[in-house]
């Protein structure tokens, strides 16, 4: 059985979407952290990585469509499943952060990290996630340039993220 390109395609939309329902999520959440007198940490990263997944999911597009991709059988199936499974971890890291979890590194005097749901396991799922995502989404349809510059891109920017979250949360010093 093989993954149409228009299947494929209709996927990244999909998470498209699902990014643009994150976005106005995190705005809310962001709104109440405020209000709760959150600070803001790491701002002058944040339109790179904002740049970083728009362009990711473009060239997930772009390069099945313009090098006409074929679906890669065994490996195709092997990524969608990693990418299915990337996506429980991403959300239910997001479940577990509640009105806590942002798009933004906002955090709030006085709260404590969370310990529960993958956190109690992992200290960044949602950047695990994100990880296997860069790598599984594009692997679903043999975009392999994608997958490579893509993740070590994310690799690079997520190094200043979680040293960033980190600091904020007083988890490591600067």
């Amino acid at each position: 059985m093989v993954i149409p390109t228009q299947a494929y395609l209709g996927l990244v939309a999909v998470v498209a979407c699902q990014r643009i329902l994150e976005l106005r999520l995190s705005r809310g959440h962001a709104g109440k952290a405020f209000a709760r007198g959150g600070i803001e940490y790491g701002r002058g990263h944040f339109p790179a990585m904002a740049v970083l997944h728009i362009a990711f999911l473009v060239s997930c597009a772009l390069e099945v469509v313009l090098l006409r991709r074929p679906f890669p059988g065994a490996l195709g199936w092997i990524a969608l499943s990693a990418f299915l499974l990337a996506q429980a971890l991403r959300y239910w890291a997001i479940a577990s952060l509640g009105d806590r979890w942002n798009v933004r590194v906002i955090v709030v005097p006085g709260d404590v990290p969370v310990g529960r749901g993958p956190y109690r396991f992992l200290r960044h799922p949602n950047y695990l996630a994100v990880a296997v995502e860069m790598v599984a989404l594009p692997l679903v349809h043999g975009a392999f340039l994608t997958a490579i510059v893509f993740s070590i891109l994310n690799a690079a920017l997520l190094r200043v993220r979680i040293r960033t979250e980190e600091i904020a949360l007083g988890v490591r010093r600067a």
